[in-house]
């Protein structure tokens, strides 16, 4: 679907991160996954986890709390993956994103989002498209692409070429 059908799209996928509600817009969305083993790569930034294998790719994990600069992703039964597309200088990779448990698909009418806060917020506030107030409390609407920066993006793309090609190595030995 290309972005000018994308933009005309109001749906949502809204997540807790701790107390607080966050949404991504459902054009970044590809699946929404269970809590799988993780597997960690060496001399990665913080809040990368690790990588999973996703149907034969090899998909990079971010602890979206530590990216947010919250306490780390503390595991239970809500814990899941969203696997989004990220686009960064012209590129589109994919990334799982940990949060603490995903809520619901919001219909969220581009006229009812206010600005994002700009001061005072703990989140970095080029990270949120707007806040959207929906009944009685306050959603983060997000812009996933600008979460990560291009050296965001090369070093998780590197870390996790890396271990692809470590993986298929001890898979041929």
């Amino acid at each position: 679907m290309n972005q000018e059908n994308l933009s005309k799209i109001n749906s949502y996928l809204s997540f807790k991160l701790g107390e607080e509600e966050f949404a991504a817009h459902v054009g970044k969305v590809l699946n929404i996954l269970e809590m799988t083993r993780i597997t960690e790569v060496p001399k990665a930034p913080e809040y990368m986890k690790g990588v999973i294998n996703l149907r034969g790719i090899v998909l990079p994990v971010i602890d979206t709390r530590i990216k947010f600069g919250m306490t780390p992703t503390e595991y239970t039964a809500n814990t899941c993956i969203i696997v989004l597309d990220i686009e960064v200088d012209n590129e589109t990779i994919q990334i799982g994103a940990l949060v603490d448990a995903v809520q619901a698909v919001l219909e969220i009418d581009k006229n009812k989002v206010l600005p994002p806060p700009s001061i005072g917020s703990k989140y970095r506030s080029e990270f949120i498209e707007g806040v959207a107030n929906i009944d009685e409390k306050f959603i983060m609407i997000l812009n996933m692409d600008a979460v990560f920066s291009i050296e965001d993006v090369a070093s998780l793309k590197t870390k996790t070429e890396e271990t692809d090609i470590t993986r298929s190595v001890e898979e041929v030995g």
